[in-house]
This record gives structure tokens, sequence and C-alpha cells, in this order.
């Protein structure tokens, strides 16, 4: 048997003075750690407590408690007259102690030990980068959140006995309150004829698309599409192993024309719209398109998934109404994002769908997120019971008004003759078309070289199109200017 003395304890035990954990359990923790990979063996003598704490140079009480912790947990066992040895299960006789390896005890595994699906479909599109200025893909400006006004909401609900009930228990069709209050706001806003009994609360909006999908699709079907579409929703489709059919989007949205002729050609499961804004080119479907399509979807039996992106974010008339609130048939699922112009931390997504179907969604919501946020759900419905929602929305939406003005000044005084664009209506970018075909990655990364981040999500390049996606919405007046200048000069060089 190997003599304790021999172990180089101080080669794989390290101790944090300044930890919040007591000394004795840092240690016992890290010999259990090496007991568990096999660097102390069953039958491993340990040494006598003084002289384990003159080779850790701790107190001798400090050791005495390691090695009672020890043996509470039934790593180790003490002989009379023969001392502290490591004991273990289903093991005849002692080991020797393998080559300790400092790294091999303190690191996670880098690799699994096993085989796992993996999905290139999925890889995260997202980048990040540490210029100063950023071009996203239309974000609202989180330093006009009224934060401090968001916090004192949620704080007095926590305060309250009355829902401090509400931590004991799961609640996966979320908090009534909020969901009766969203439906008459929804009303109200939208047009959409519901109750509570319609609505299903998600964390965001690729979450209900999720959901919709695990329910409503199977491998093999397709599903309709704008020519230019949103890249993340495309990816749940495709992970659910659909057919993406791409059609032609004009200056009135999807052309119904190309939707009729594809469900002549084939059988059609679901369209999937963004028509508030279409993503990314921001153009709005027109209202006989959309009394169009429902026609279409009646005729042919297909679902439309209407999802508002950006609808709260309107400025020079009141938008066009859902596809959903002019639904007689049943045929629309109504997804979207609520308190986008709050706090990250205060938004969450919904689906709006007749109540048979809504039933089988919340047995999907009961799978992912069984707990929900009530707390926080709780707060965004006395927000809107007392008009804070409406009262900051009316704030927030002249300052975007007033950043969307000044953003299309600058583009057609530094790219005049280069792009094309129309201001939006709404929403919190623009789309530019190059007249000049440009390399937009050599673009995007020469801009990084000069302290501006446009990163590929952005970017739109084919034989027939050069285009790119500017948020405007998380920029002021200055940083504006900046970026542009910083876009108009690495364009004209590279032209």
């Amino acid at each position: 048997m190997d003599s304790p003395v021999k172990i180089p304890y101080q080669s794989f035990i390290e101790i944090d003075r300044n930890s919040e954990t007591a000394i004795y359990m840092q240690i016992a923790n890290q010999l259990i750690n090496a007991i568990q990979r096999g660097f102390l063996p069953y039958g491993t003598k340990l040494p006598g407590t003084r002289t384990f704490s003159e080779i850790l140079e701790i107190h001798r009480n400090t050791a005495v408690a390691i090695y009672d912790e020890l043996s509470a947990q039934g790593w180790v066992e003490s002989l009379p007259n023969k001392g502290t040895f490591i004991i273990g299960e289903n093991q005849e006789k002692p080991t020797r102690v393998k080559n300790f390896e400092k790294n091999s005890l303190q690191n996670y595994p880098e690799t699994a030990g096993f085989s796992f699906k993996t999905s290139n479909i999925l890889d995260n599109p997202f980048e990040h980068s540490d210029c100063e200025y950023v071009f996203n893909d239309g974000v609202p400006d989180i330093r006009l959140t009224q934060i401090g006004q968001h916090s004192r909401f949620y704080s007095s609900i926590l305060k309250r006995k009355s829902n401090q009930k509400m931590l004991g228990h799961y609640n996966y069709d979320g908090s009534e309150f909020f969901k009766e209050h969203l439906s008459h706001y929804l009303n109200l806003s939208r047009g959409l004829p519901i109750s509570k009994n319609n609505l299903l609360i998600t964390r965001s909006t690729e979450m209900s698309i999720y959901i919709v999908s695990e329910i409503l699709l199977s491998a093999g079907d397709t599903v309709l599409v704008g020519a230019l579409s949103y890249f993340s929703v495309n990816m749940i489709f495709q992970k659910a192993g659909v057919n993406i059919v791409s059609l032609p989007i004009d200056e009135e949205g999807i052309i119904v024309e190309n939707v009729r002729e594809a469900c002549k050609k084939q059988k059609i499961r679901m369209l999937y719209l963004t028509p508030h804004h279409h993503y990314p080119t921001t153009v709005a479907l027109s209202a006989q398109r959309r009394l169009d399509l429902l026609d279409l979807a009646h005729e042919f039996g297909f679902i439309i998934l209407e999802d508002d992106y950006d609808y709260e974010f309107h400025y020079d008339k009141s938008p066009i109404l859902p596809l959903a609130s002019a639904d007689t048939k049943g045929m629309v699922i109504y997804i979207g994002s609520f308190g986008k112009s709050l706090a990250p931390g205060f938004r969450t997504g919904f689906i709006v769908a007749p109540e048979n179907l809504m039933a089988e969604m919340r047995k999907y919501l009961g799978i992912i997120d069984r707990q929900g946020d009530i707390l926080m759900e709780r707060a965004l419905g006395e927000m809107i019971e007392e008009g804070e929602i409406h009262r900051y929305l009316k704030k927030s939406l002249k300052v975007y008004q007033e950043r969307r003005d000044y953003f299309a000044e600058l583009l057609e005084e530094n790219l005049e003759g280069l792009v094309n664009f129309q201001k939006p209506s709404g929403g919190l970018a623009f789309w530019l078309e190059w007249n000049i075909p440009v390399n937009l990655m050599q673009l995007s990364r020469n801009c990084a070289q000069n302290n501006l981040f446009i990163p590929k999500t952005l970017l739109y390049q084919t034989k027939d199109l050069t285009a790119m996606r500017l948020g405007f919405g998380n920029l002021n007046f200055e940083e504006m200017e900046k970026s542009i200048d910083i876009l108009s000069d690495n364009a004209k060089r590279l032209l």
C-alpha cells in the first residue's frame, strides 16, 4: 500500500481563502473529486490529521473537520491503531495511486464519451464585436426604458403576501390576470375578438413558433415564406424537416397569385408571414392582399402563421389590422411579442389560436416551460391595467420617429446615388438596396476595422440583389452620424 506521505496533495488541492465556502469543504470536495476520478483509489491511506494539516498549512481542527466530512459522506473509514483509508464498493484489493495531473482533476471533460446528434441548422448565426458602433436588425434602445418604474411594479408585486403563494406551485397556463388584460389589450389595439382562453404566454416569438411547428408540422410538409424571410424562423422550420418554398415579395408584400399557383402544384401546409412590416424588407402587406390570402387559406386548407413583427412601432398612420382580426374560419395562428419597447426582462411572447388548438399547445408548453414567470406576467398585467404600457409606448414612439427621420436624412446625404430605400412607416430598421454591386462581406470587414460592426445576418447578396437591413432604433443622433460616416467612407473606397 502506498505511503500517505508520498501522495502530492499540494499538486491538486487549491485553497481560496477569500471564498465564501469554508476551507474544510473546499478541501473535502477536491479530495472527493480525486477519489471519484481514480487518483485516490480504494485502499489509499490518508495521512494523520496532524501531518495533513502541516502538508496543506491549515489548522489541525480543519483537518479533523475534513476527515469527518469524508467519513460522513462514506468516502473513508477510520480503523483503530491503523489510520484512515479510502473505501469503495465491489473492490477486492487496493490499487495503486495514479499519476497526478492537476488539469485532469480541475477541468471538466472537453468532449463527451458518447455519440450524439449534431445539427448545422441550429448553428448560432449571431456574431459579437467590441466595436463602438453597431448596426443591428432593429431593436429598441435600452437606454430609453424606464427600468426604475418597471422595477417598482415588480418589486411591489413580490412584496405582497397574497402573491407569494404563486412561487410555491407550477402554473404553465400562465397568469390568468395577465392573459385577461392582454386579451383586452389585443382586442383594442389589434381588433382581435379574443378571450384569455385563446392565449398562450411564451418566453419569445421563437418559442411560440417552435411550439406551433411541433404540433402542426411534420417532416415533408411544405411551408411558404417570403423570398426573403426571417432567418431564425427558417431555422426552426428546417429543423422540423419541412420543405420551405420562397415566393416573391413586392411593394405590397407577398404576391397572392404566386401563392395560388403554389397551392395548385402541391399541398401547402402553412404560409408564414410578417405582414405588418415584412422581415427584412419592411414593406407592409396591403389590405386587399390580406383578404385574398384568407380566401385562399380557406379554399386550399393551409394554415396562415401571422407574426406581428414590430406591430407596436408605427409612425405615420394607424397600422392595418392583422389577418387574424378578419379570420372567421379558424385558419390563422397569430403570434407576437409583448413589451418589446420595455427592458428585455419585461418582454414576453404570445400565441393566439382557437381554443381546441390552444389546449394542445398548453401540453407542449407544460413540458418546455412548466414554471413560466408568473410574477413578471402579473407585473405586465398591472402595467396594462394602469395605462403604463400606453404612456411609455407613446413617449418612445416619438423618439423613434425622430430617429427614423434623421436616419433617412443621413442616408440621403451620405449615400446618394449608391442606395435606394423607402422610409419605413413603422418598425426600427431600414431596407437598403445598392445600385452598384458591392461585396457586402468585404464592406462589413472594412467597417469593422473602423469601429463599426455590421453583422452578416444583415447582409443580403445574390446574383440579382445587393441589400442590407440596418436598424436605427438603438442609435442616438450622434451615433447615427458616426455610423453612417463610416459606412459611406468605406463603401466609396470599395467602389
